[in-house]
């Protein structure tokens, strides 16, 4: 135990509010440290008068005395305090929340088919059925919405089907990850981490 914590537990002391643990720390601590000691013994003789002398006896100029030497109580940290110390973090966190609640209000809103990718050339549309022949290949990612995946050639990237569903035949070959998004918050986090993709790596 250091001093500081040693005056602070006294206060605790001699308010009767010093829990048995920490008293028997502070016994220790006093053994050890003859200034912490010699601390104590002053503020309990100072306690010991200011009892003595009644309310009504004590001069004006010393209740703001006394009044004055106590430490001042930090007031609890708000939200505001903690914007105003990390302006950066609270500008990136709004900044995730508007994306996110925008992305949430977007989510399936129109059901429209929607087939992103490098190569679409090869890829054939029917209904809300997107179909990669078998024999054919897709250069890059390929990315469908609202929409169901039949995959019987090659996709050489990742495959993200997002509110639908994939078939992948026996002479499919995926180079990449499939990834199948069907919940809000994964279309949500999808969204974000394509846009960081882009600011990383360009669109």
């Amino acid at each position: 135990m250091n001093c500081k914590v040693a005056i602070a537990y006294m206060h605790d002391y001699l308010d009767h509010e010093l829990p048995k643990e920490n008293g028997a720390e502070l016994q220790r601590h006093l053994h050890e440290c003859p200034e912490c000691q010699r601390r104590l013994e002053s503020l309990e003789k100072t306690d010991a008068l200011l009892r003595a002398v009644p309310a009504e006896r004590a001069p004006n100029y010393m209740a703001y005395r006394v009044m004055k030497s106590l430490p001042k109580t930090r007031s609890p940290r708000t939200w505001a305090t903690w914007v105003r110390r990390h302006p950066a973090m609270s500008a990136a966190a709004m900044f995730l929340v508007v994306m996110v609640s925008s992305f949430f209000a977007m989510w399936n809103q129109s059901g429209q088919l929607t087939v992103r990718g490098a190569d679409l050339e090869h890829v054939v549309i029917e209904g809300n059925t997107v179909i990669v022949p078998a024999g054919q290949k897709v250069a890059g990612d390929l990315t469908i919405e609202n929409g169901i995946a039949q995959v019987l050639g090659d996709v050489e990237g990742n495959l993200t089907i997002i509110d639908g569903n994939v078939t992948l035949a026996s002479t499919a070959h995926i180079a990449g990850k499939v990834k199948t998004i069907d919940r809000a918050m994964d279309w949500a986090w999808y969204k974000v981490t394509s846009w960081f993709d882009t600011l990383a790596y360009g669109s």
